[in-house]
Formats: structure tokens, C-alpha cells, sequence
């Protein structure tokens, strides 16, 4: 049977969405991954269109929060912003819990491009946060 993974943002519109899309890709074997927020804030459009370039198809998530994933048992918490680590609920404490923080690309300013550049540097350092680092902790 295998584990369940879960990656906690704040808002759950973008770097737990981006995680839990990497997380089924690297770790899909192995885990079963979810994603929620402290809140619910919408998915990105930004996000959803970064994700796209690499060929991970997220359109059909959807932003959510512990509530809406019900009572599962988590094995692993991750934790991709400070909010989330400082707030997570007690009832998930019994999981491993690992902080991995990563800034917010939806409070990037400038151009639409310079947006987008931001997203994509969140989205690379996600994947190979997962792809190698993560992968590697979780096998040991």
C-alpha cells in the first residue's frame, strides 16, 4: 500500500499545486499525493500555464483545504511556505513533517513576463527540490 504525501501551502493556488503535480510525477509510485492550503485562493493562471510548459497538466485541480481532503492519515507533511510550517494543525504533527520553503510567485510585481520569469524560477526549484532532493530524503 502506498504512503500518503501531502504538501501544505498557505493558499494552495500555486507552490503546493506545482509540488503535489511534480510530487505524483517523481513519487507517484510510491505515494499517493495531495495537495491543501491554510486557505483556499484559486488556482493561478500563471501557474497552471508554467506547469503546462513543462507537460504537467494541472487544469483540473483545484485550491483546497485540509477540510476538503477529509480524514486521510498522512505519512509526510511537506511544507512549501513559512505560514504553513508555523500553522500546520496539530492533528498532522504525527506524520513526518519537512519544511521546504520556497517564495510566493503570486506576489511577484512587474511585467506580465517578469510574472511569468518568476513562476517558472519557483517551478524549476519545486521539480528539483522533488525530482532529487526530496526523492533521495524519502528512500533513506
Amino acid at each position: 500500500m502506498k504512503k500518503k504525501l501531502l504538501f501544505l501551502c498557505t493558499g494552495n493556488s500555486c507552490r503546493s499545486q506545482m509540488a503535489e503535480g511534480y510530487g505524483r510525477l517523481f513519487l507517484g509510485d510510491k505515494y499517493d499525493v495531495y495537495s491543501a492550503g491554510i486557505e483556499k485562493h484559486g488556482l493561478n493562471p500563471y501557474m497552471v500555464k508554467v506547469m503546462q510548459e513543462d507537460n504537467v497538466d494541472i487544469r483540473t485541480h483545484y485550491s483546497k483545504t485540509l477540510s476538503d481532503l477529509g480524514e486521510i492519515d498522512f505519512d509526510v507533511v511537506i511544507t512549501v511556505c513559512g505560514h504553513a510550517n508555523e500553522t500546520c494543525p496539530t492533528y498532522l504533527k504525527k506524520a513526518e513533517i519537512i519544511h521546504k520553503g520556497f517564495d510566493d510567485p503570486a506576489k511577484f510585481e512587474g511585467s506580465e513576463e517578469e510574472k511569468i520569469d518568476g513562476f517558472r524560477r519557483v517551478r524549476d526549484e519545486i521539480k528539483n527540490y522533488i525530482k532529487n532532493e526530496l526523492r533521495n530524503l524519502l528512500e533513506k
